[in-house]
C-alpha cells in the first residue's frame, strides 16, 4: 500500500512536467491541446518538484510530507482547473493524495495528543540513584524473591519510569487476527501507563490509545485516525486499567514490585497472591512460577472484558523468555480471557524492547 502511494506520487508529479516542456518547447506533448506561457511552464514544474519532494518525505517517515502534499494538491488542481479538458483526471489522483493526506495529519495529531501526556508526565519524575538490595526484596513471599533474582534486579537501579516496544497479533471473539506494533510508557511513582498501539485492522489503518493516570481510564480506537470505533470512559475501566498496570509490572517492569502498595500472600512455593491498590481502585492476581523461578502466569479476576462488558478472569501465560538489556524477562505471553465455554486468547504480545528509568519521551 504504502509502495503504490510513493508510485503514486512520483508518477502524478511527473505527469506535471509535460506543461513546463510544452512552454518552454522542450517537447512536443500532444496529451495538452493549451499553449502555456513560460510562466505557466513554470508553475507545472514547480508542482513536480513539490510531488517529488513529498515521495522523498514519505519514504523518510517526515511528518512534513502531508502538509506539502496538501500545498501540492491545491496548486496541482488550479493547473487542472486551467487545463480542464486536457487534465481532468488528474483530479483522481490529487483526491488519492489528499484523502491520505488527511489521514495521516488526524493519525499525527491523535498520537500527538499521546505524546502530550507522556511529556507532561515526565514532568514530576526524578530518577533514584538507588540500586536494588537484598534487603528490599527480604520481606517478599519466597516466589517473588526467587523470580526477581532470575529476572536480575540485585544490584540494578531502582525503577521510576520504563519505555517499552511490543509487536503482536490480536483479534475479537469470533473474528480473524490482526497485526499491531505498540509504544508504551509507564510510571511508578504516580502510577501511569500510556500506551499507544498502531494496526492494520481489515486492511485499514487503525490507532489506538489507552490512558491510565491519576484516577482516569480511557481507552480509543479509531479507524484510519478518524473515525472512533472504541470509545470508553467508564468507572469500570479504571479496575481494569490497574490490573493491566499490574500486569506490566509483573511481566515487564518486575522491579517494581518493590512497592509498598502491594500486598503479598504465600500460597505455595509456586504460588503467590497479590493484591494491588491505587487510588480508588483495589485488585488482586495469582502469579504462578516455575522450577526455574520463572513467572509462567498472571490469572485475575478483576478485569472487565470490554466488548461483553463482563469480568472475565484474565491470564497473560508466558511462552518464551529472553534477554534485553541484562534482564531477564518474558518477552511473549499471550493474553487469555476465561470463558465459562474455554480460554480465548486474544492476545499475542512480544517484548521488543524495554529501556527504565527514561528521563524524556523519546
Amino acid at each position: 500500500m504504502k509502495i503504490a502511494f510513493i508510485i503514486l506520487l512520483f508518477i502524478h508529479g511527473l505527469i506535471h512536467l509535460m506543461g513546463f516542456l510544452k512552454a518552454f518547447g522542450f517537447a512536443e506533448i500532444p496529451q495538452l491541446s493549451q499553449n502555456f506561457s513560460k510562466p505557466e511552464g513554470l508553475l507545472w514544474l514547480v508542482v513536480t518538484l513539490v510531488f517529488v519532494t513529498v515521495g522523498v518525505l514519505f519514504l523518510m517517515k517526515n511528518n512534513l510530507w502531508f502538509w506539502m502534499a496538501i500545498a501540492a494538491v491545491i496548486f496541482s488542481q488550479v493547473l487542472i482547473i486551467m487545463n480542464w479538458q486536457d487534465a481532468k483526471f488528474g483530479t483522481i489522483a490529487n483526491v488519492i493524495v489528499l484523502v491520505i493526506a488527511i489521514m495521516a495529519i488526524a493519525g499525527w495529531n491523535f498520537e500527538r495528543k499521546y505524546k502530550q501526556d507522556v511529556a507532561q508526565s515526565f514532568e514530576n519524575v526524578t530518577i533514584s540513584e538507588e540500586t536494588i538490595s537484598e534487603k528490599d526484596i527480604e520481606n517478599l513471599p519466597v516466589p517473588v524473591q526467587k523470580y526477581l533474582k532470575y529476572v536480575g534486579v540485585l544490584g540494578k537501579p531502582k525503577i521510576e519510569t520504563a519505555k517499552a516496544i511490543f509487536k503482536g497479533e490480536m483479534r475479537e471473539k469470533g473474528k480473524d487476527w490482526f497485526a499491531f506494533t505498540s509504544e508504551q510508557y509507564n510510571f511508578f511513582e504516580n502510577p501511569t501507563r500510556l500506551f499507544f498501539m498502531k494496526a492494520i485492522f481489515k486492511g485499514l489503518p487503525t490507532q489506538g490509545y489507552h490512558y491510565y493516570k491519576d484516577e482516569e481510564a480511557s481507552m480509543l480506537i479509531k479507524l484510519l485516525s478518524v473515525f472512533p470505533v472504541v470509545d470508553i470512559i467508564e468507572p469500570e475501566m479504571f479496575k481494569t486499567e490497574t490490573v493491566t498496570y499490574f500486569n506490566d509490572m509483573c511481566l515487564f517492569a518486575p522491579a517494581a514490585l518493590i512497592d509498598e502498595k502491594i500486598k503479598w500472600q504465600t500460597i505455595d512455593d509456586k504460588s503467590v497472591k497479590a493484591t494491588y491498590t491505587n487510588k480508588k481502585a483495589t485488585i488482586s492476581a495469582i502469579l504462578y512460577f516455575n522450577e526455574n523461578d520463572q513467572l509462567i502466569n498472571f490469572i485475575s479476576e478483576d478485569r472487565m472484558e470490554v466488548n461483553s462488558n463482563q469480568s472475565v478472569p484474565f491470564s497473560t501465560p508466558v511462552t518464551k523468555y529472553g534477554t534485553i538489556n541484562g534482564y531477564n524477562l518474558p518477552v511473549a505471553a499471550d493474553a487469555v480471557y476465561q470463558f465459562p465455554d474455554g480460554d480465548f486468547v486474544y492476545g499475542k504480545f512480544y517484548l521488543l524492547d524495554v529501556q527504565y528509568n527514561v528521563k524524556n519521551l523519546d
